[in-house]
């Protein structure tokens, strides 16, 4: 049965729209914090960050509200990457983690990640026990006055965060010699980002760090990645970084201004880990990983699964399977050694170990040759348009033509109002025509 209010990565949407308001964090506080707070009977405390959207001055104190009115204790980070959250939640041994984000959306979306005390994203199961507390009388959940929550502003998350990311390098390990274009998207990294490459020795150009509460990936960060590649050639850098809204996703560019995707970075982490005796089972990747990094990974030997779109289903795979090494070919990448959900910054760290040796960008990261892959997102109204006839007619007749010669997938947005639409095939001109044929009963 499919969730109320959780979509693929959490709570997402319009602000000051359906469940995106004051009113609905407020209870998504007090439901989210009564859930937790009866799996631990000690310490009840509850971390909060967030990225750099206007809309977090409105809906952070209403989340607060609602968590200290059940008699959770909150520290509140500020800005931080979302993965810095989930670590932080870990480390505190906090009860559970919310990271206040839209991820790659425009600034007038927002919404919610929650983390359990693991550090781990929620299962479908504990997601739809929190919703039937959402929809529950609330005065019920609402705790007697002298047990209300406190709440203390934290200012060292960065700090804190940025230790425990180098913590899993040598003590030497530093970035000297390098020159590293960033682009941070006007979001979550600002502050991190360029702070600890500087501090590693690297030489850093920024862009992206100016938050204004309106312009996070405007035009910037991983979903716009021709932006790092003009810094690249401006400064004549080493490699190019880009992170998405709240740094859980990363799209990087080579000295020579090719963008390399998540599927390229997951294909050259899983050789040189399984080089090192560090990769652990195999990969796991999704439905929408490049046909080509399965040809890879399996020339190499190397076991590979895909799982459903989402960062949460690919770690729910690592799991099961017992493996280390998983992500999307948006950049969300996972690295079971170091982490619980996808972090640019320790992927970043990861590629930039093996680059300070002298070798470059482009032959580091170039593994594997793509298959011709076109992705379309189409905006829609409602996305079960993908539900009638005349679209499944359409998709099927797309996938007749196809045939054997490549693949195709339709799907809706799990955190935006689209459609998307995944062609792949080496026969270019069949890619561009089943998508006409599904855009054409979509639109």
């Amino acid at each position: 049965m499919k969730n109320k209010y959780f979509g693929t990565d959490g709570i997402r949407g319009r602000v000051n729209r359906g469940n995106i308001t004051g009113e609905k964090f407020f209870k998504f506080g007090l439901a989210s914090g009564t859930y937790f707070k009866n799996q631990k009977k000690n310490k009840q405390i509850a971390v909060i960050a967030k990225d750099t959207r206007l809309s977090g001055y409105t809906l952070e104190p209403a989340l607060v509200s609602g968590l200290v009115s059940g008699g959770m204790h909150v520290l509140t980070l500020g800005p931080l990457p979302t993965n810095g959250l989930a670590m932080l939640t870990k480390k505190m041994r906090a009860n559970m983690g919310i990271m206040i984000t839209a991820s790659h959306n425009p600034y007038y979306d927002n919404g919610l990640k929650l983390f359990g005390p693991d550090g781990m994203k929620l299962s479908d199961k504990i997601e739809k026990k929190i919703e039937k507390l959402i929809d529950a009388q609330y005065q019920k959940q609402l705790t007697d006055p002298r047990k209300l929550g406190r709440v203390k502003r934290l200012e060292d998350g960065n700090d804190r965060y940025i230790k425990i990311l180098k913590s899993n390098f040598p003590k030497n390990f530093n970035l000297k010699g390098l020159k590293i274009a960033l682009d941070c998207a006007n979001g979550a990294c600002y502050k991190a980002a360029p702070k600890m490459f500087k501090d590693l020795g690297a030489k850093v150009y920024s862009l992206g760090v100016k938050p204004n509460g309106l312009n996070i990936n405007d035009k910037c960060g991983s979903t716009n990645p021709y932006k790092i590649r003009n810094l690249v050639k401006k400064f004549k850098a080493h490699i190019g970084i880009s992170f998405d809204g709240d740094a859980d996703r990363i799209i990087m560019c080579d000295e020579n201004g090719k963008i390399i995707d998540g599927d390229q970075i997951i294909a050259m982490l899983a050789q040189r880990w399984k080089s090192k005796k560090i990769l652990k089972g195999g990969v796991i990747g999704t439905l929408m990983s490049n046909y080509g990094l399965e040809n890879f990974l399996k020339e190499k030997k190397i076991k590979f699964y895909r799982s459903k779109v989402g960062d949460r289903y690919v770690k729910e795979m690592m799991k099961k399977n017992n493996f280390n090494l998983g992500g999307e070919q948006s950049g969300h990448i996972i690295l079971g050694k170091f982490a619980t959900t996808g972090d640019g910054l320790m992927v970043a760290l990861e590629v930039l170990f093996s680059l300070r040796k002298g070798k470059s960008a482009s032959k580091l990261l170039n593994v594997f040759r793509p298959v011709p892959q076109i992705l379309e997102n189409i905006s829609v109204k409602n996305k079960n348009i993908i539900n009638k006839m005349s679209c499944k007619s359409a998709i099927k007749k797309a996938e007749s033509l196809m045939s054997r010669k490549g693949r195709i997938l339709v799907r809706k947005s799990g955190t935006e109002p689209k459609i998307r639409i995944m062609v792949e095939s080496s026969e270019k001109k069949l890619i561009y025509k089943c998508i006409n044929l599904i855009k054409r009963s979509i639109s």
